[in-house]
């Protein structure tokens, strides 16, 4: 397991790593605007797969993605006139949008499940990250499944190993590299909105509050 403590001089080493691991199908831990989280080809079954062992998941409840802009999102999502006005005017790294999926996008996240949901961030390590890879990185938060977040890398580590089982202790392995940027700052989990055409649904309540939501959707309906 490789890990590169992050500075100011080193975010272009990190950024190449990260994209040789997520080339390589693998597992990485890495500073998002909220939380950890942790970064595997968003369209890849086998990397995806991944996640889920690492976090001890089998729920199929859905896992979300980073993509760099809006152009790459609508590579794999249906994305209206709704969610571009939100995602130009609510703040970006703190809100993810669920959308239905283009027909074509059946692995990784969005296999057996008509969704893609995506978050666009405002992090410097990650755009470039997205940008050296080229596609969508899953972005769920390193914990174990129903587990509260934690926010260094330590604790994390410690967490999944604490509560994995014998099996599972191994497949932490799963983590090629962890891109350490200390402890992060207390900070609430991106809000989520589901967005079908026009209609808006607040699915979590978290960084963006639903007034603020709500005060965005409704110029959306106007325009």
């Amino acid at each position: 397991m490789e890990r590169i403590v992050l500075t100011e001089h080193n975010i272009g080493e990190a950024v190449a790593r990260a994209a040789a691991v997520l080339r390589a199908g693998g597992v990485v831990l890495y500073p998002t605007d909220t939380l950890y989280g942790l970064g595997a080809d968003a369209l890849s079954d086998k990397a995806v797969a991944k996640i889920f062992t690492v976090k001890g998941r089998n729920d199929g409840k859905p896992v979300h993605a980073i993509v760099s802009d809006i152009a790459m999102a609508e590579k794999y999502g249906e994305i209206s006139d709704t969610v571009r006005t939100l995602a130009d005017k609510l703040p970006r790294g703190q809100i993810t949008f669920v959308v239905p999926k283009k027909q074509t996008m059946n692995s990784g996240i969005s296999k057996e499940i008509p969704t893609f949901g995506f978050r666009i961030p405002e992090n410097a390590l990650c755009l470039q990250m997205l940008r050296a890879f080229g596609g969508p990185v899953t972005a769920t938060s390193a914990n174990k499944a129903g587990m509260e977040p934690q926010r260094s890398v330590e604790a994390i580590l410690e967490q999944l190993n604490s509560y994995a089982s014998v099996l599972q202790k191994t497949a932490i392995g799963n983590i090629y590299l962890i891109i350490d940027a200390g402890e992060l700052p207390p900070r609430k989990p991106s809000s989520v909105v589901g967005v079908a055409g026009d209609h808006v649904t607040l699915l979590r309540e978290g960084a963006v509050s639903l007034g603020q939501i709500e005060v965005v959707a409704g110029q959306a309906e106007g325009v």
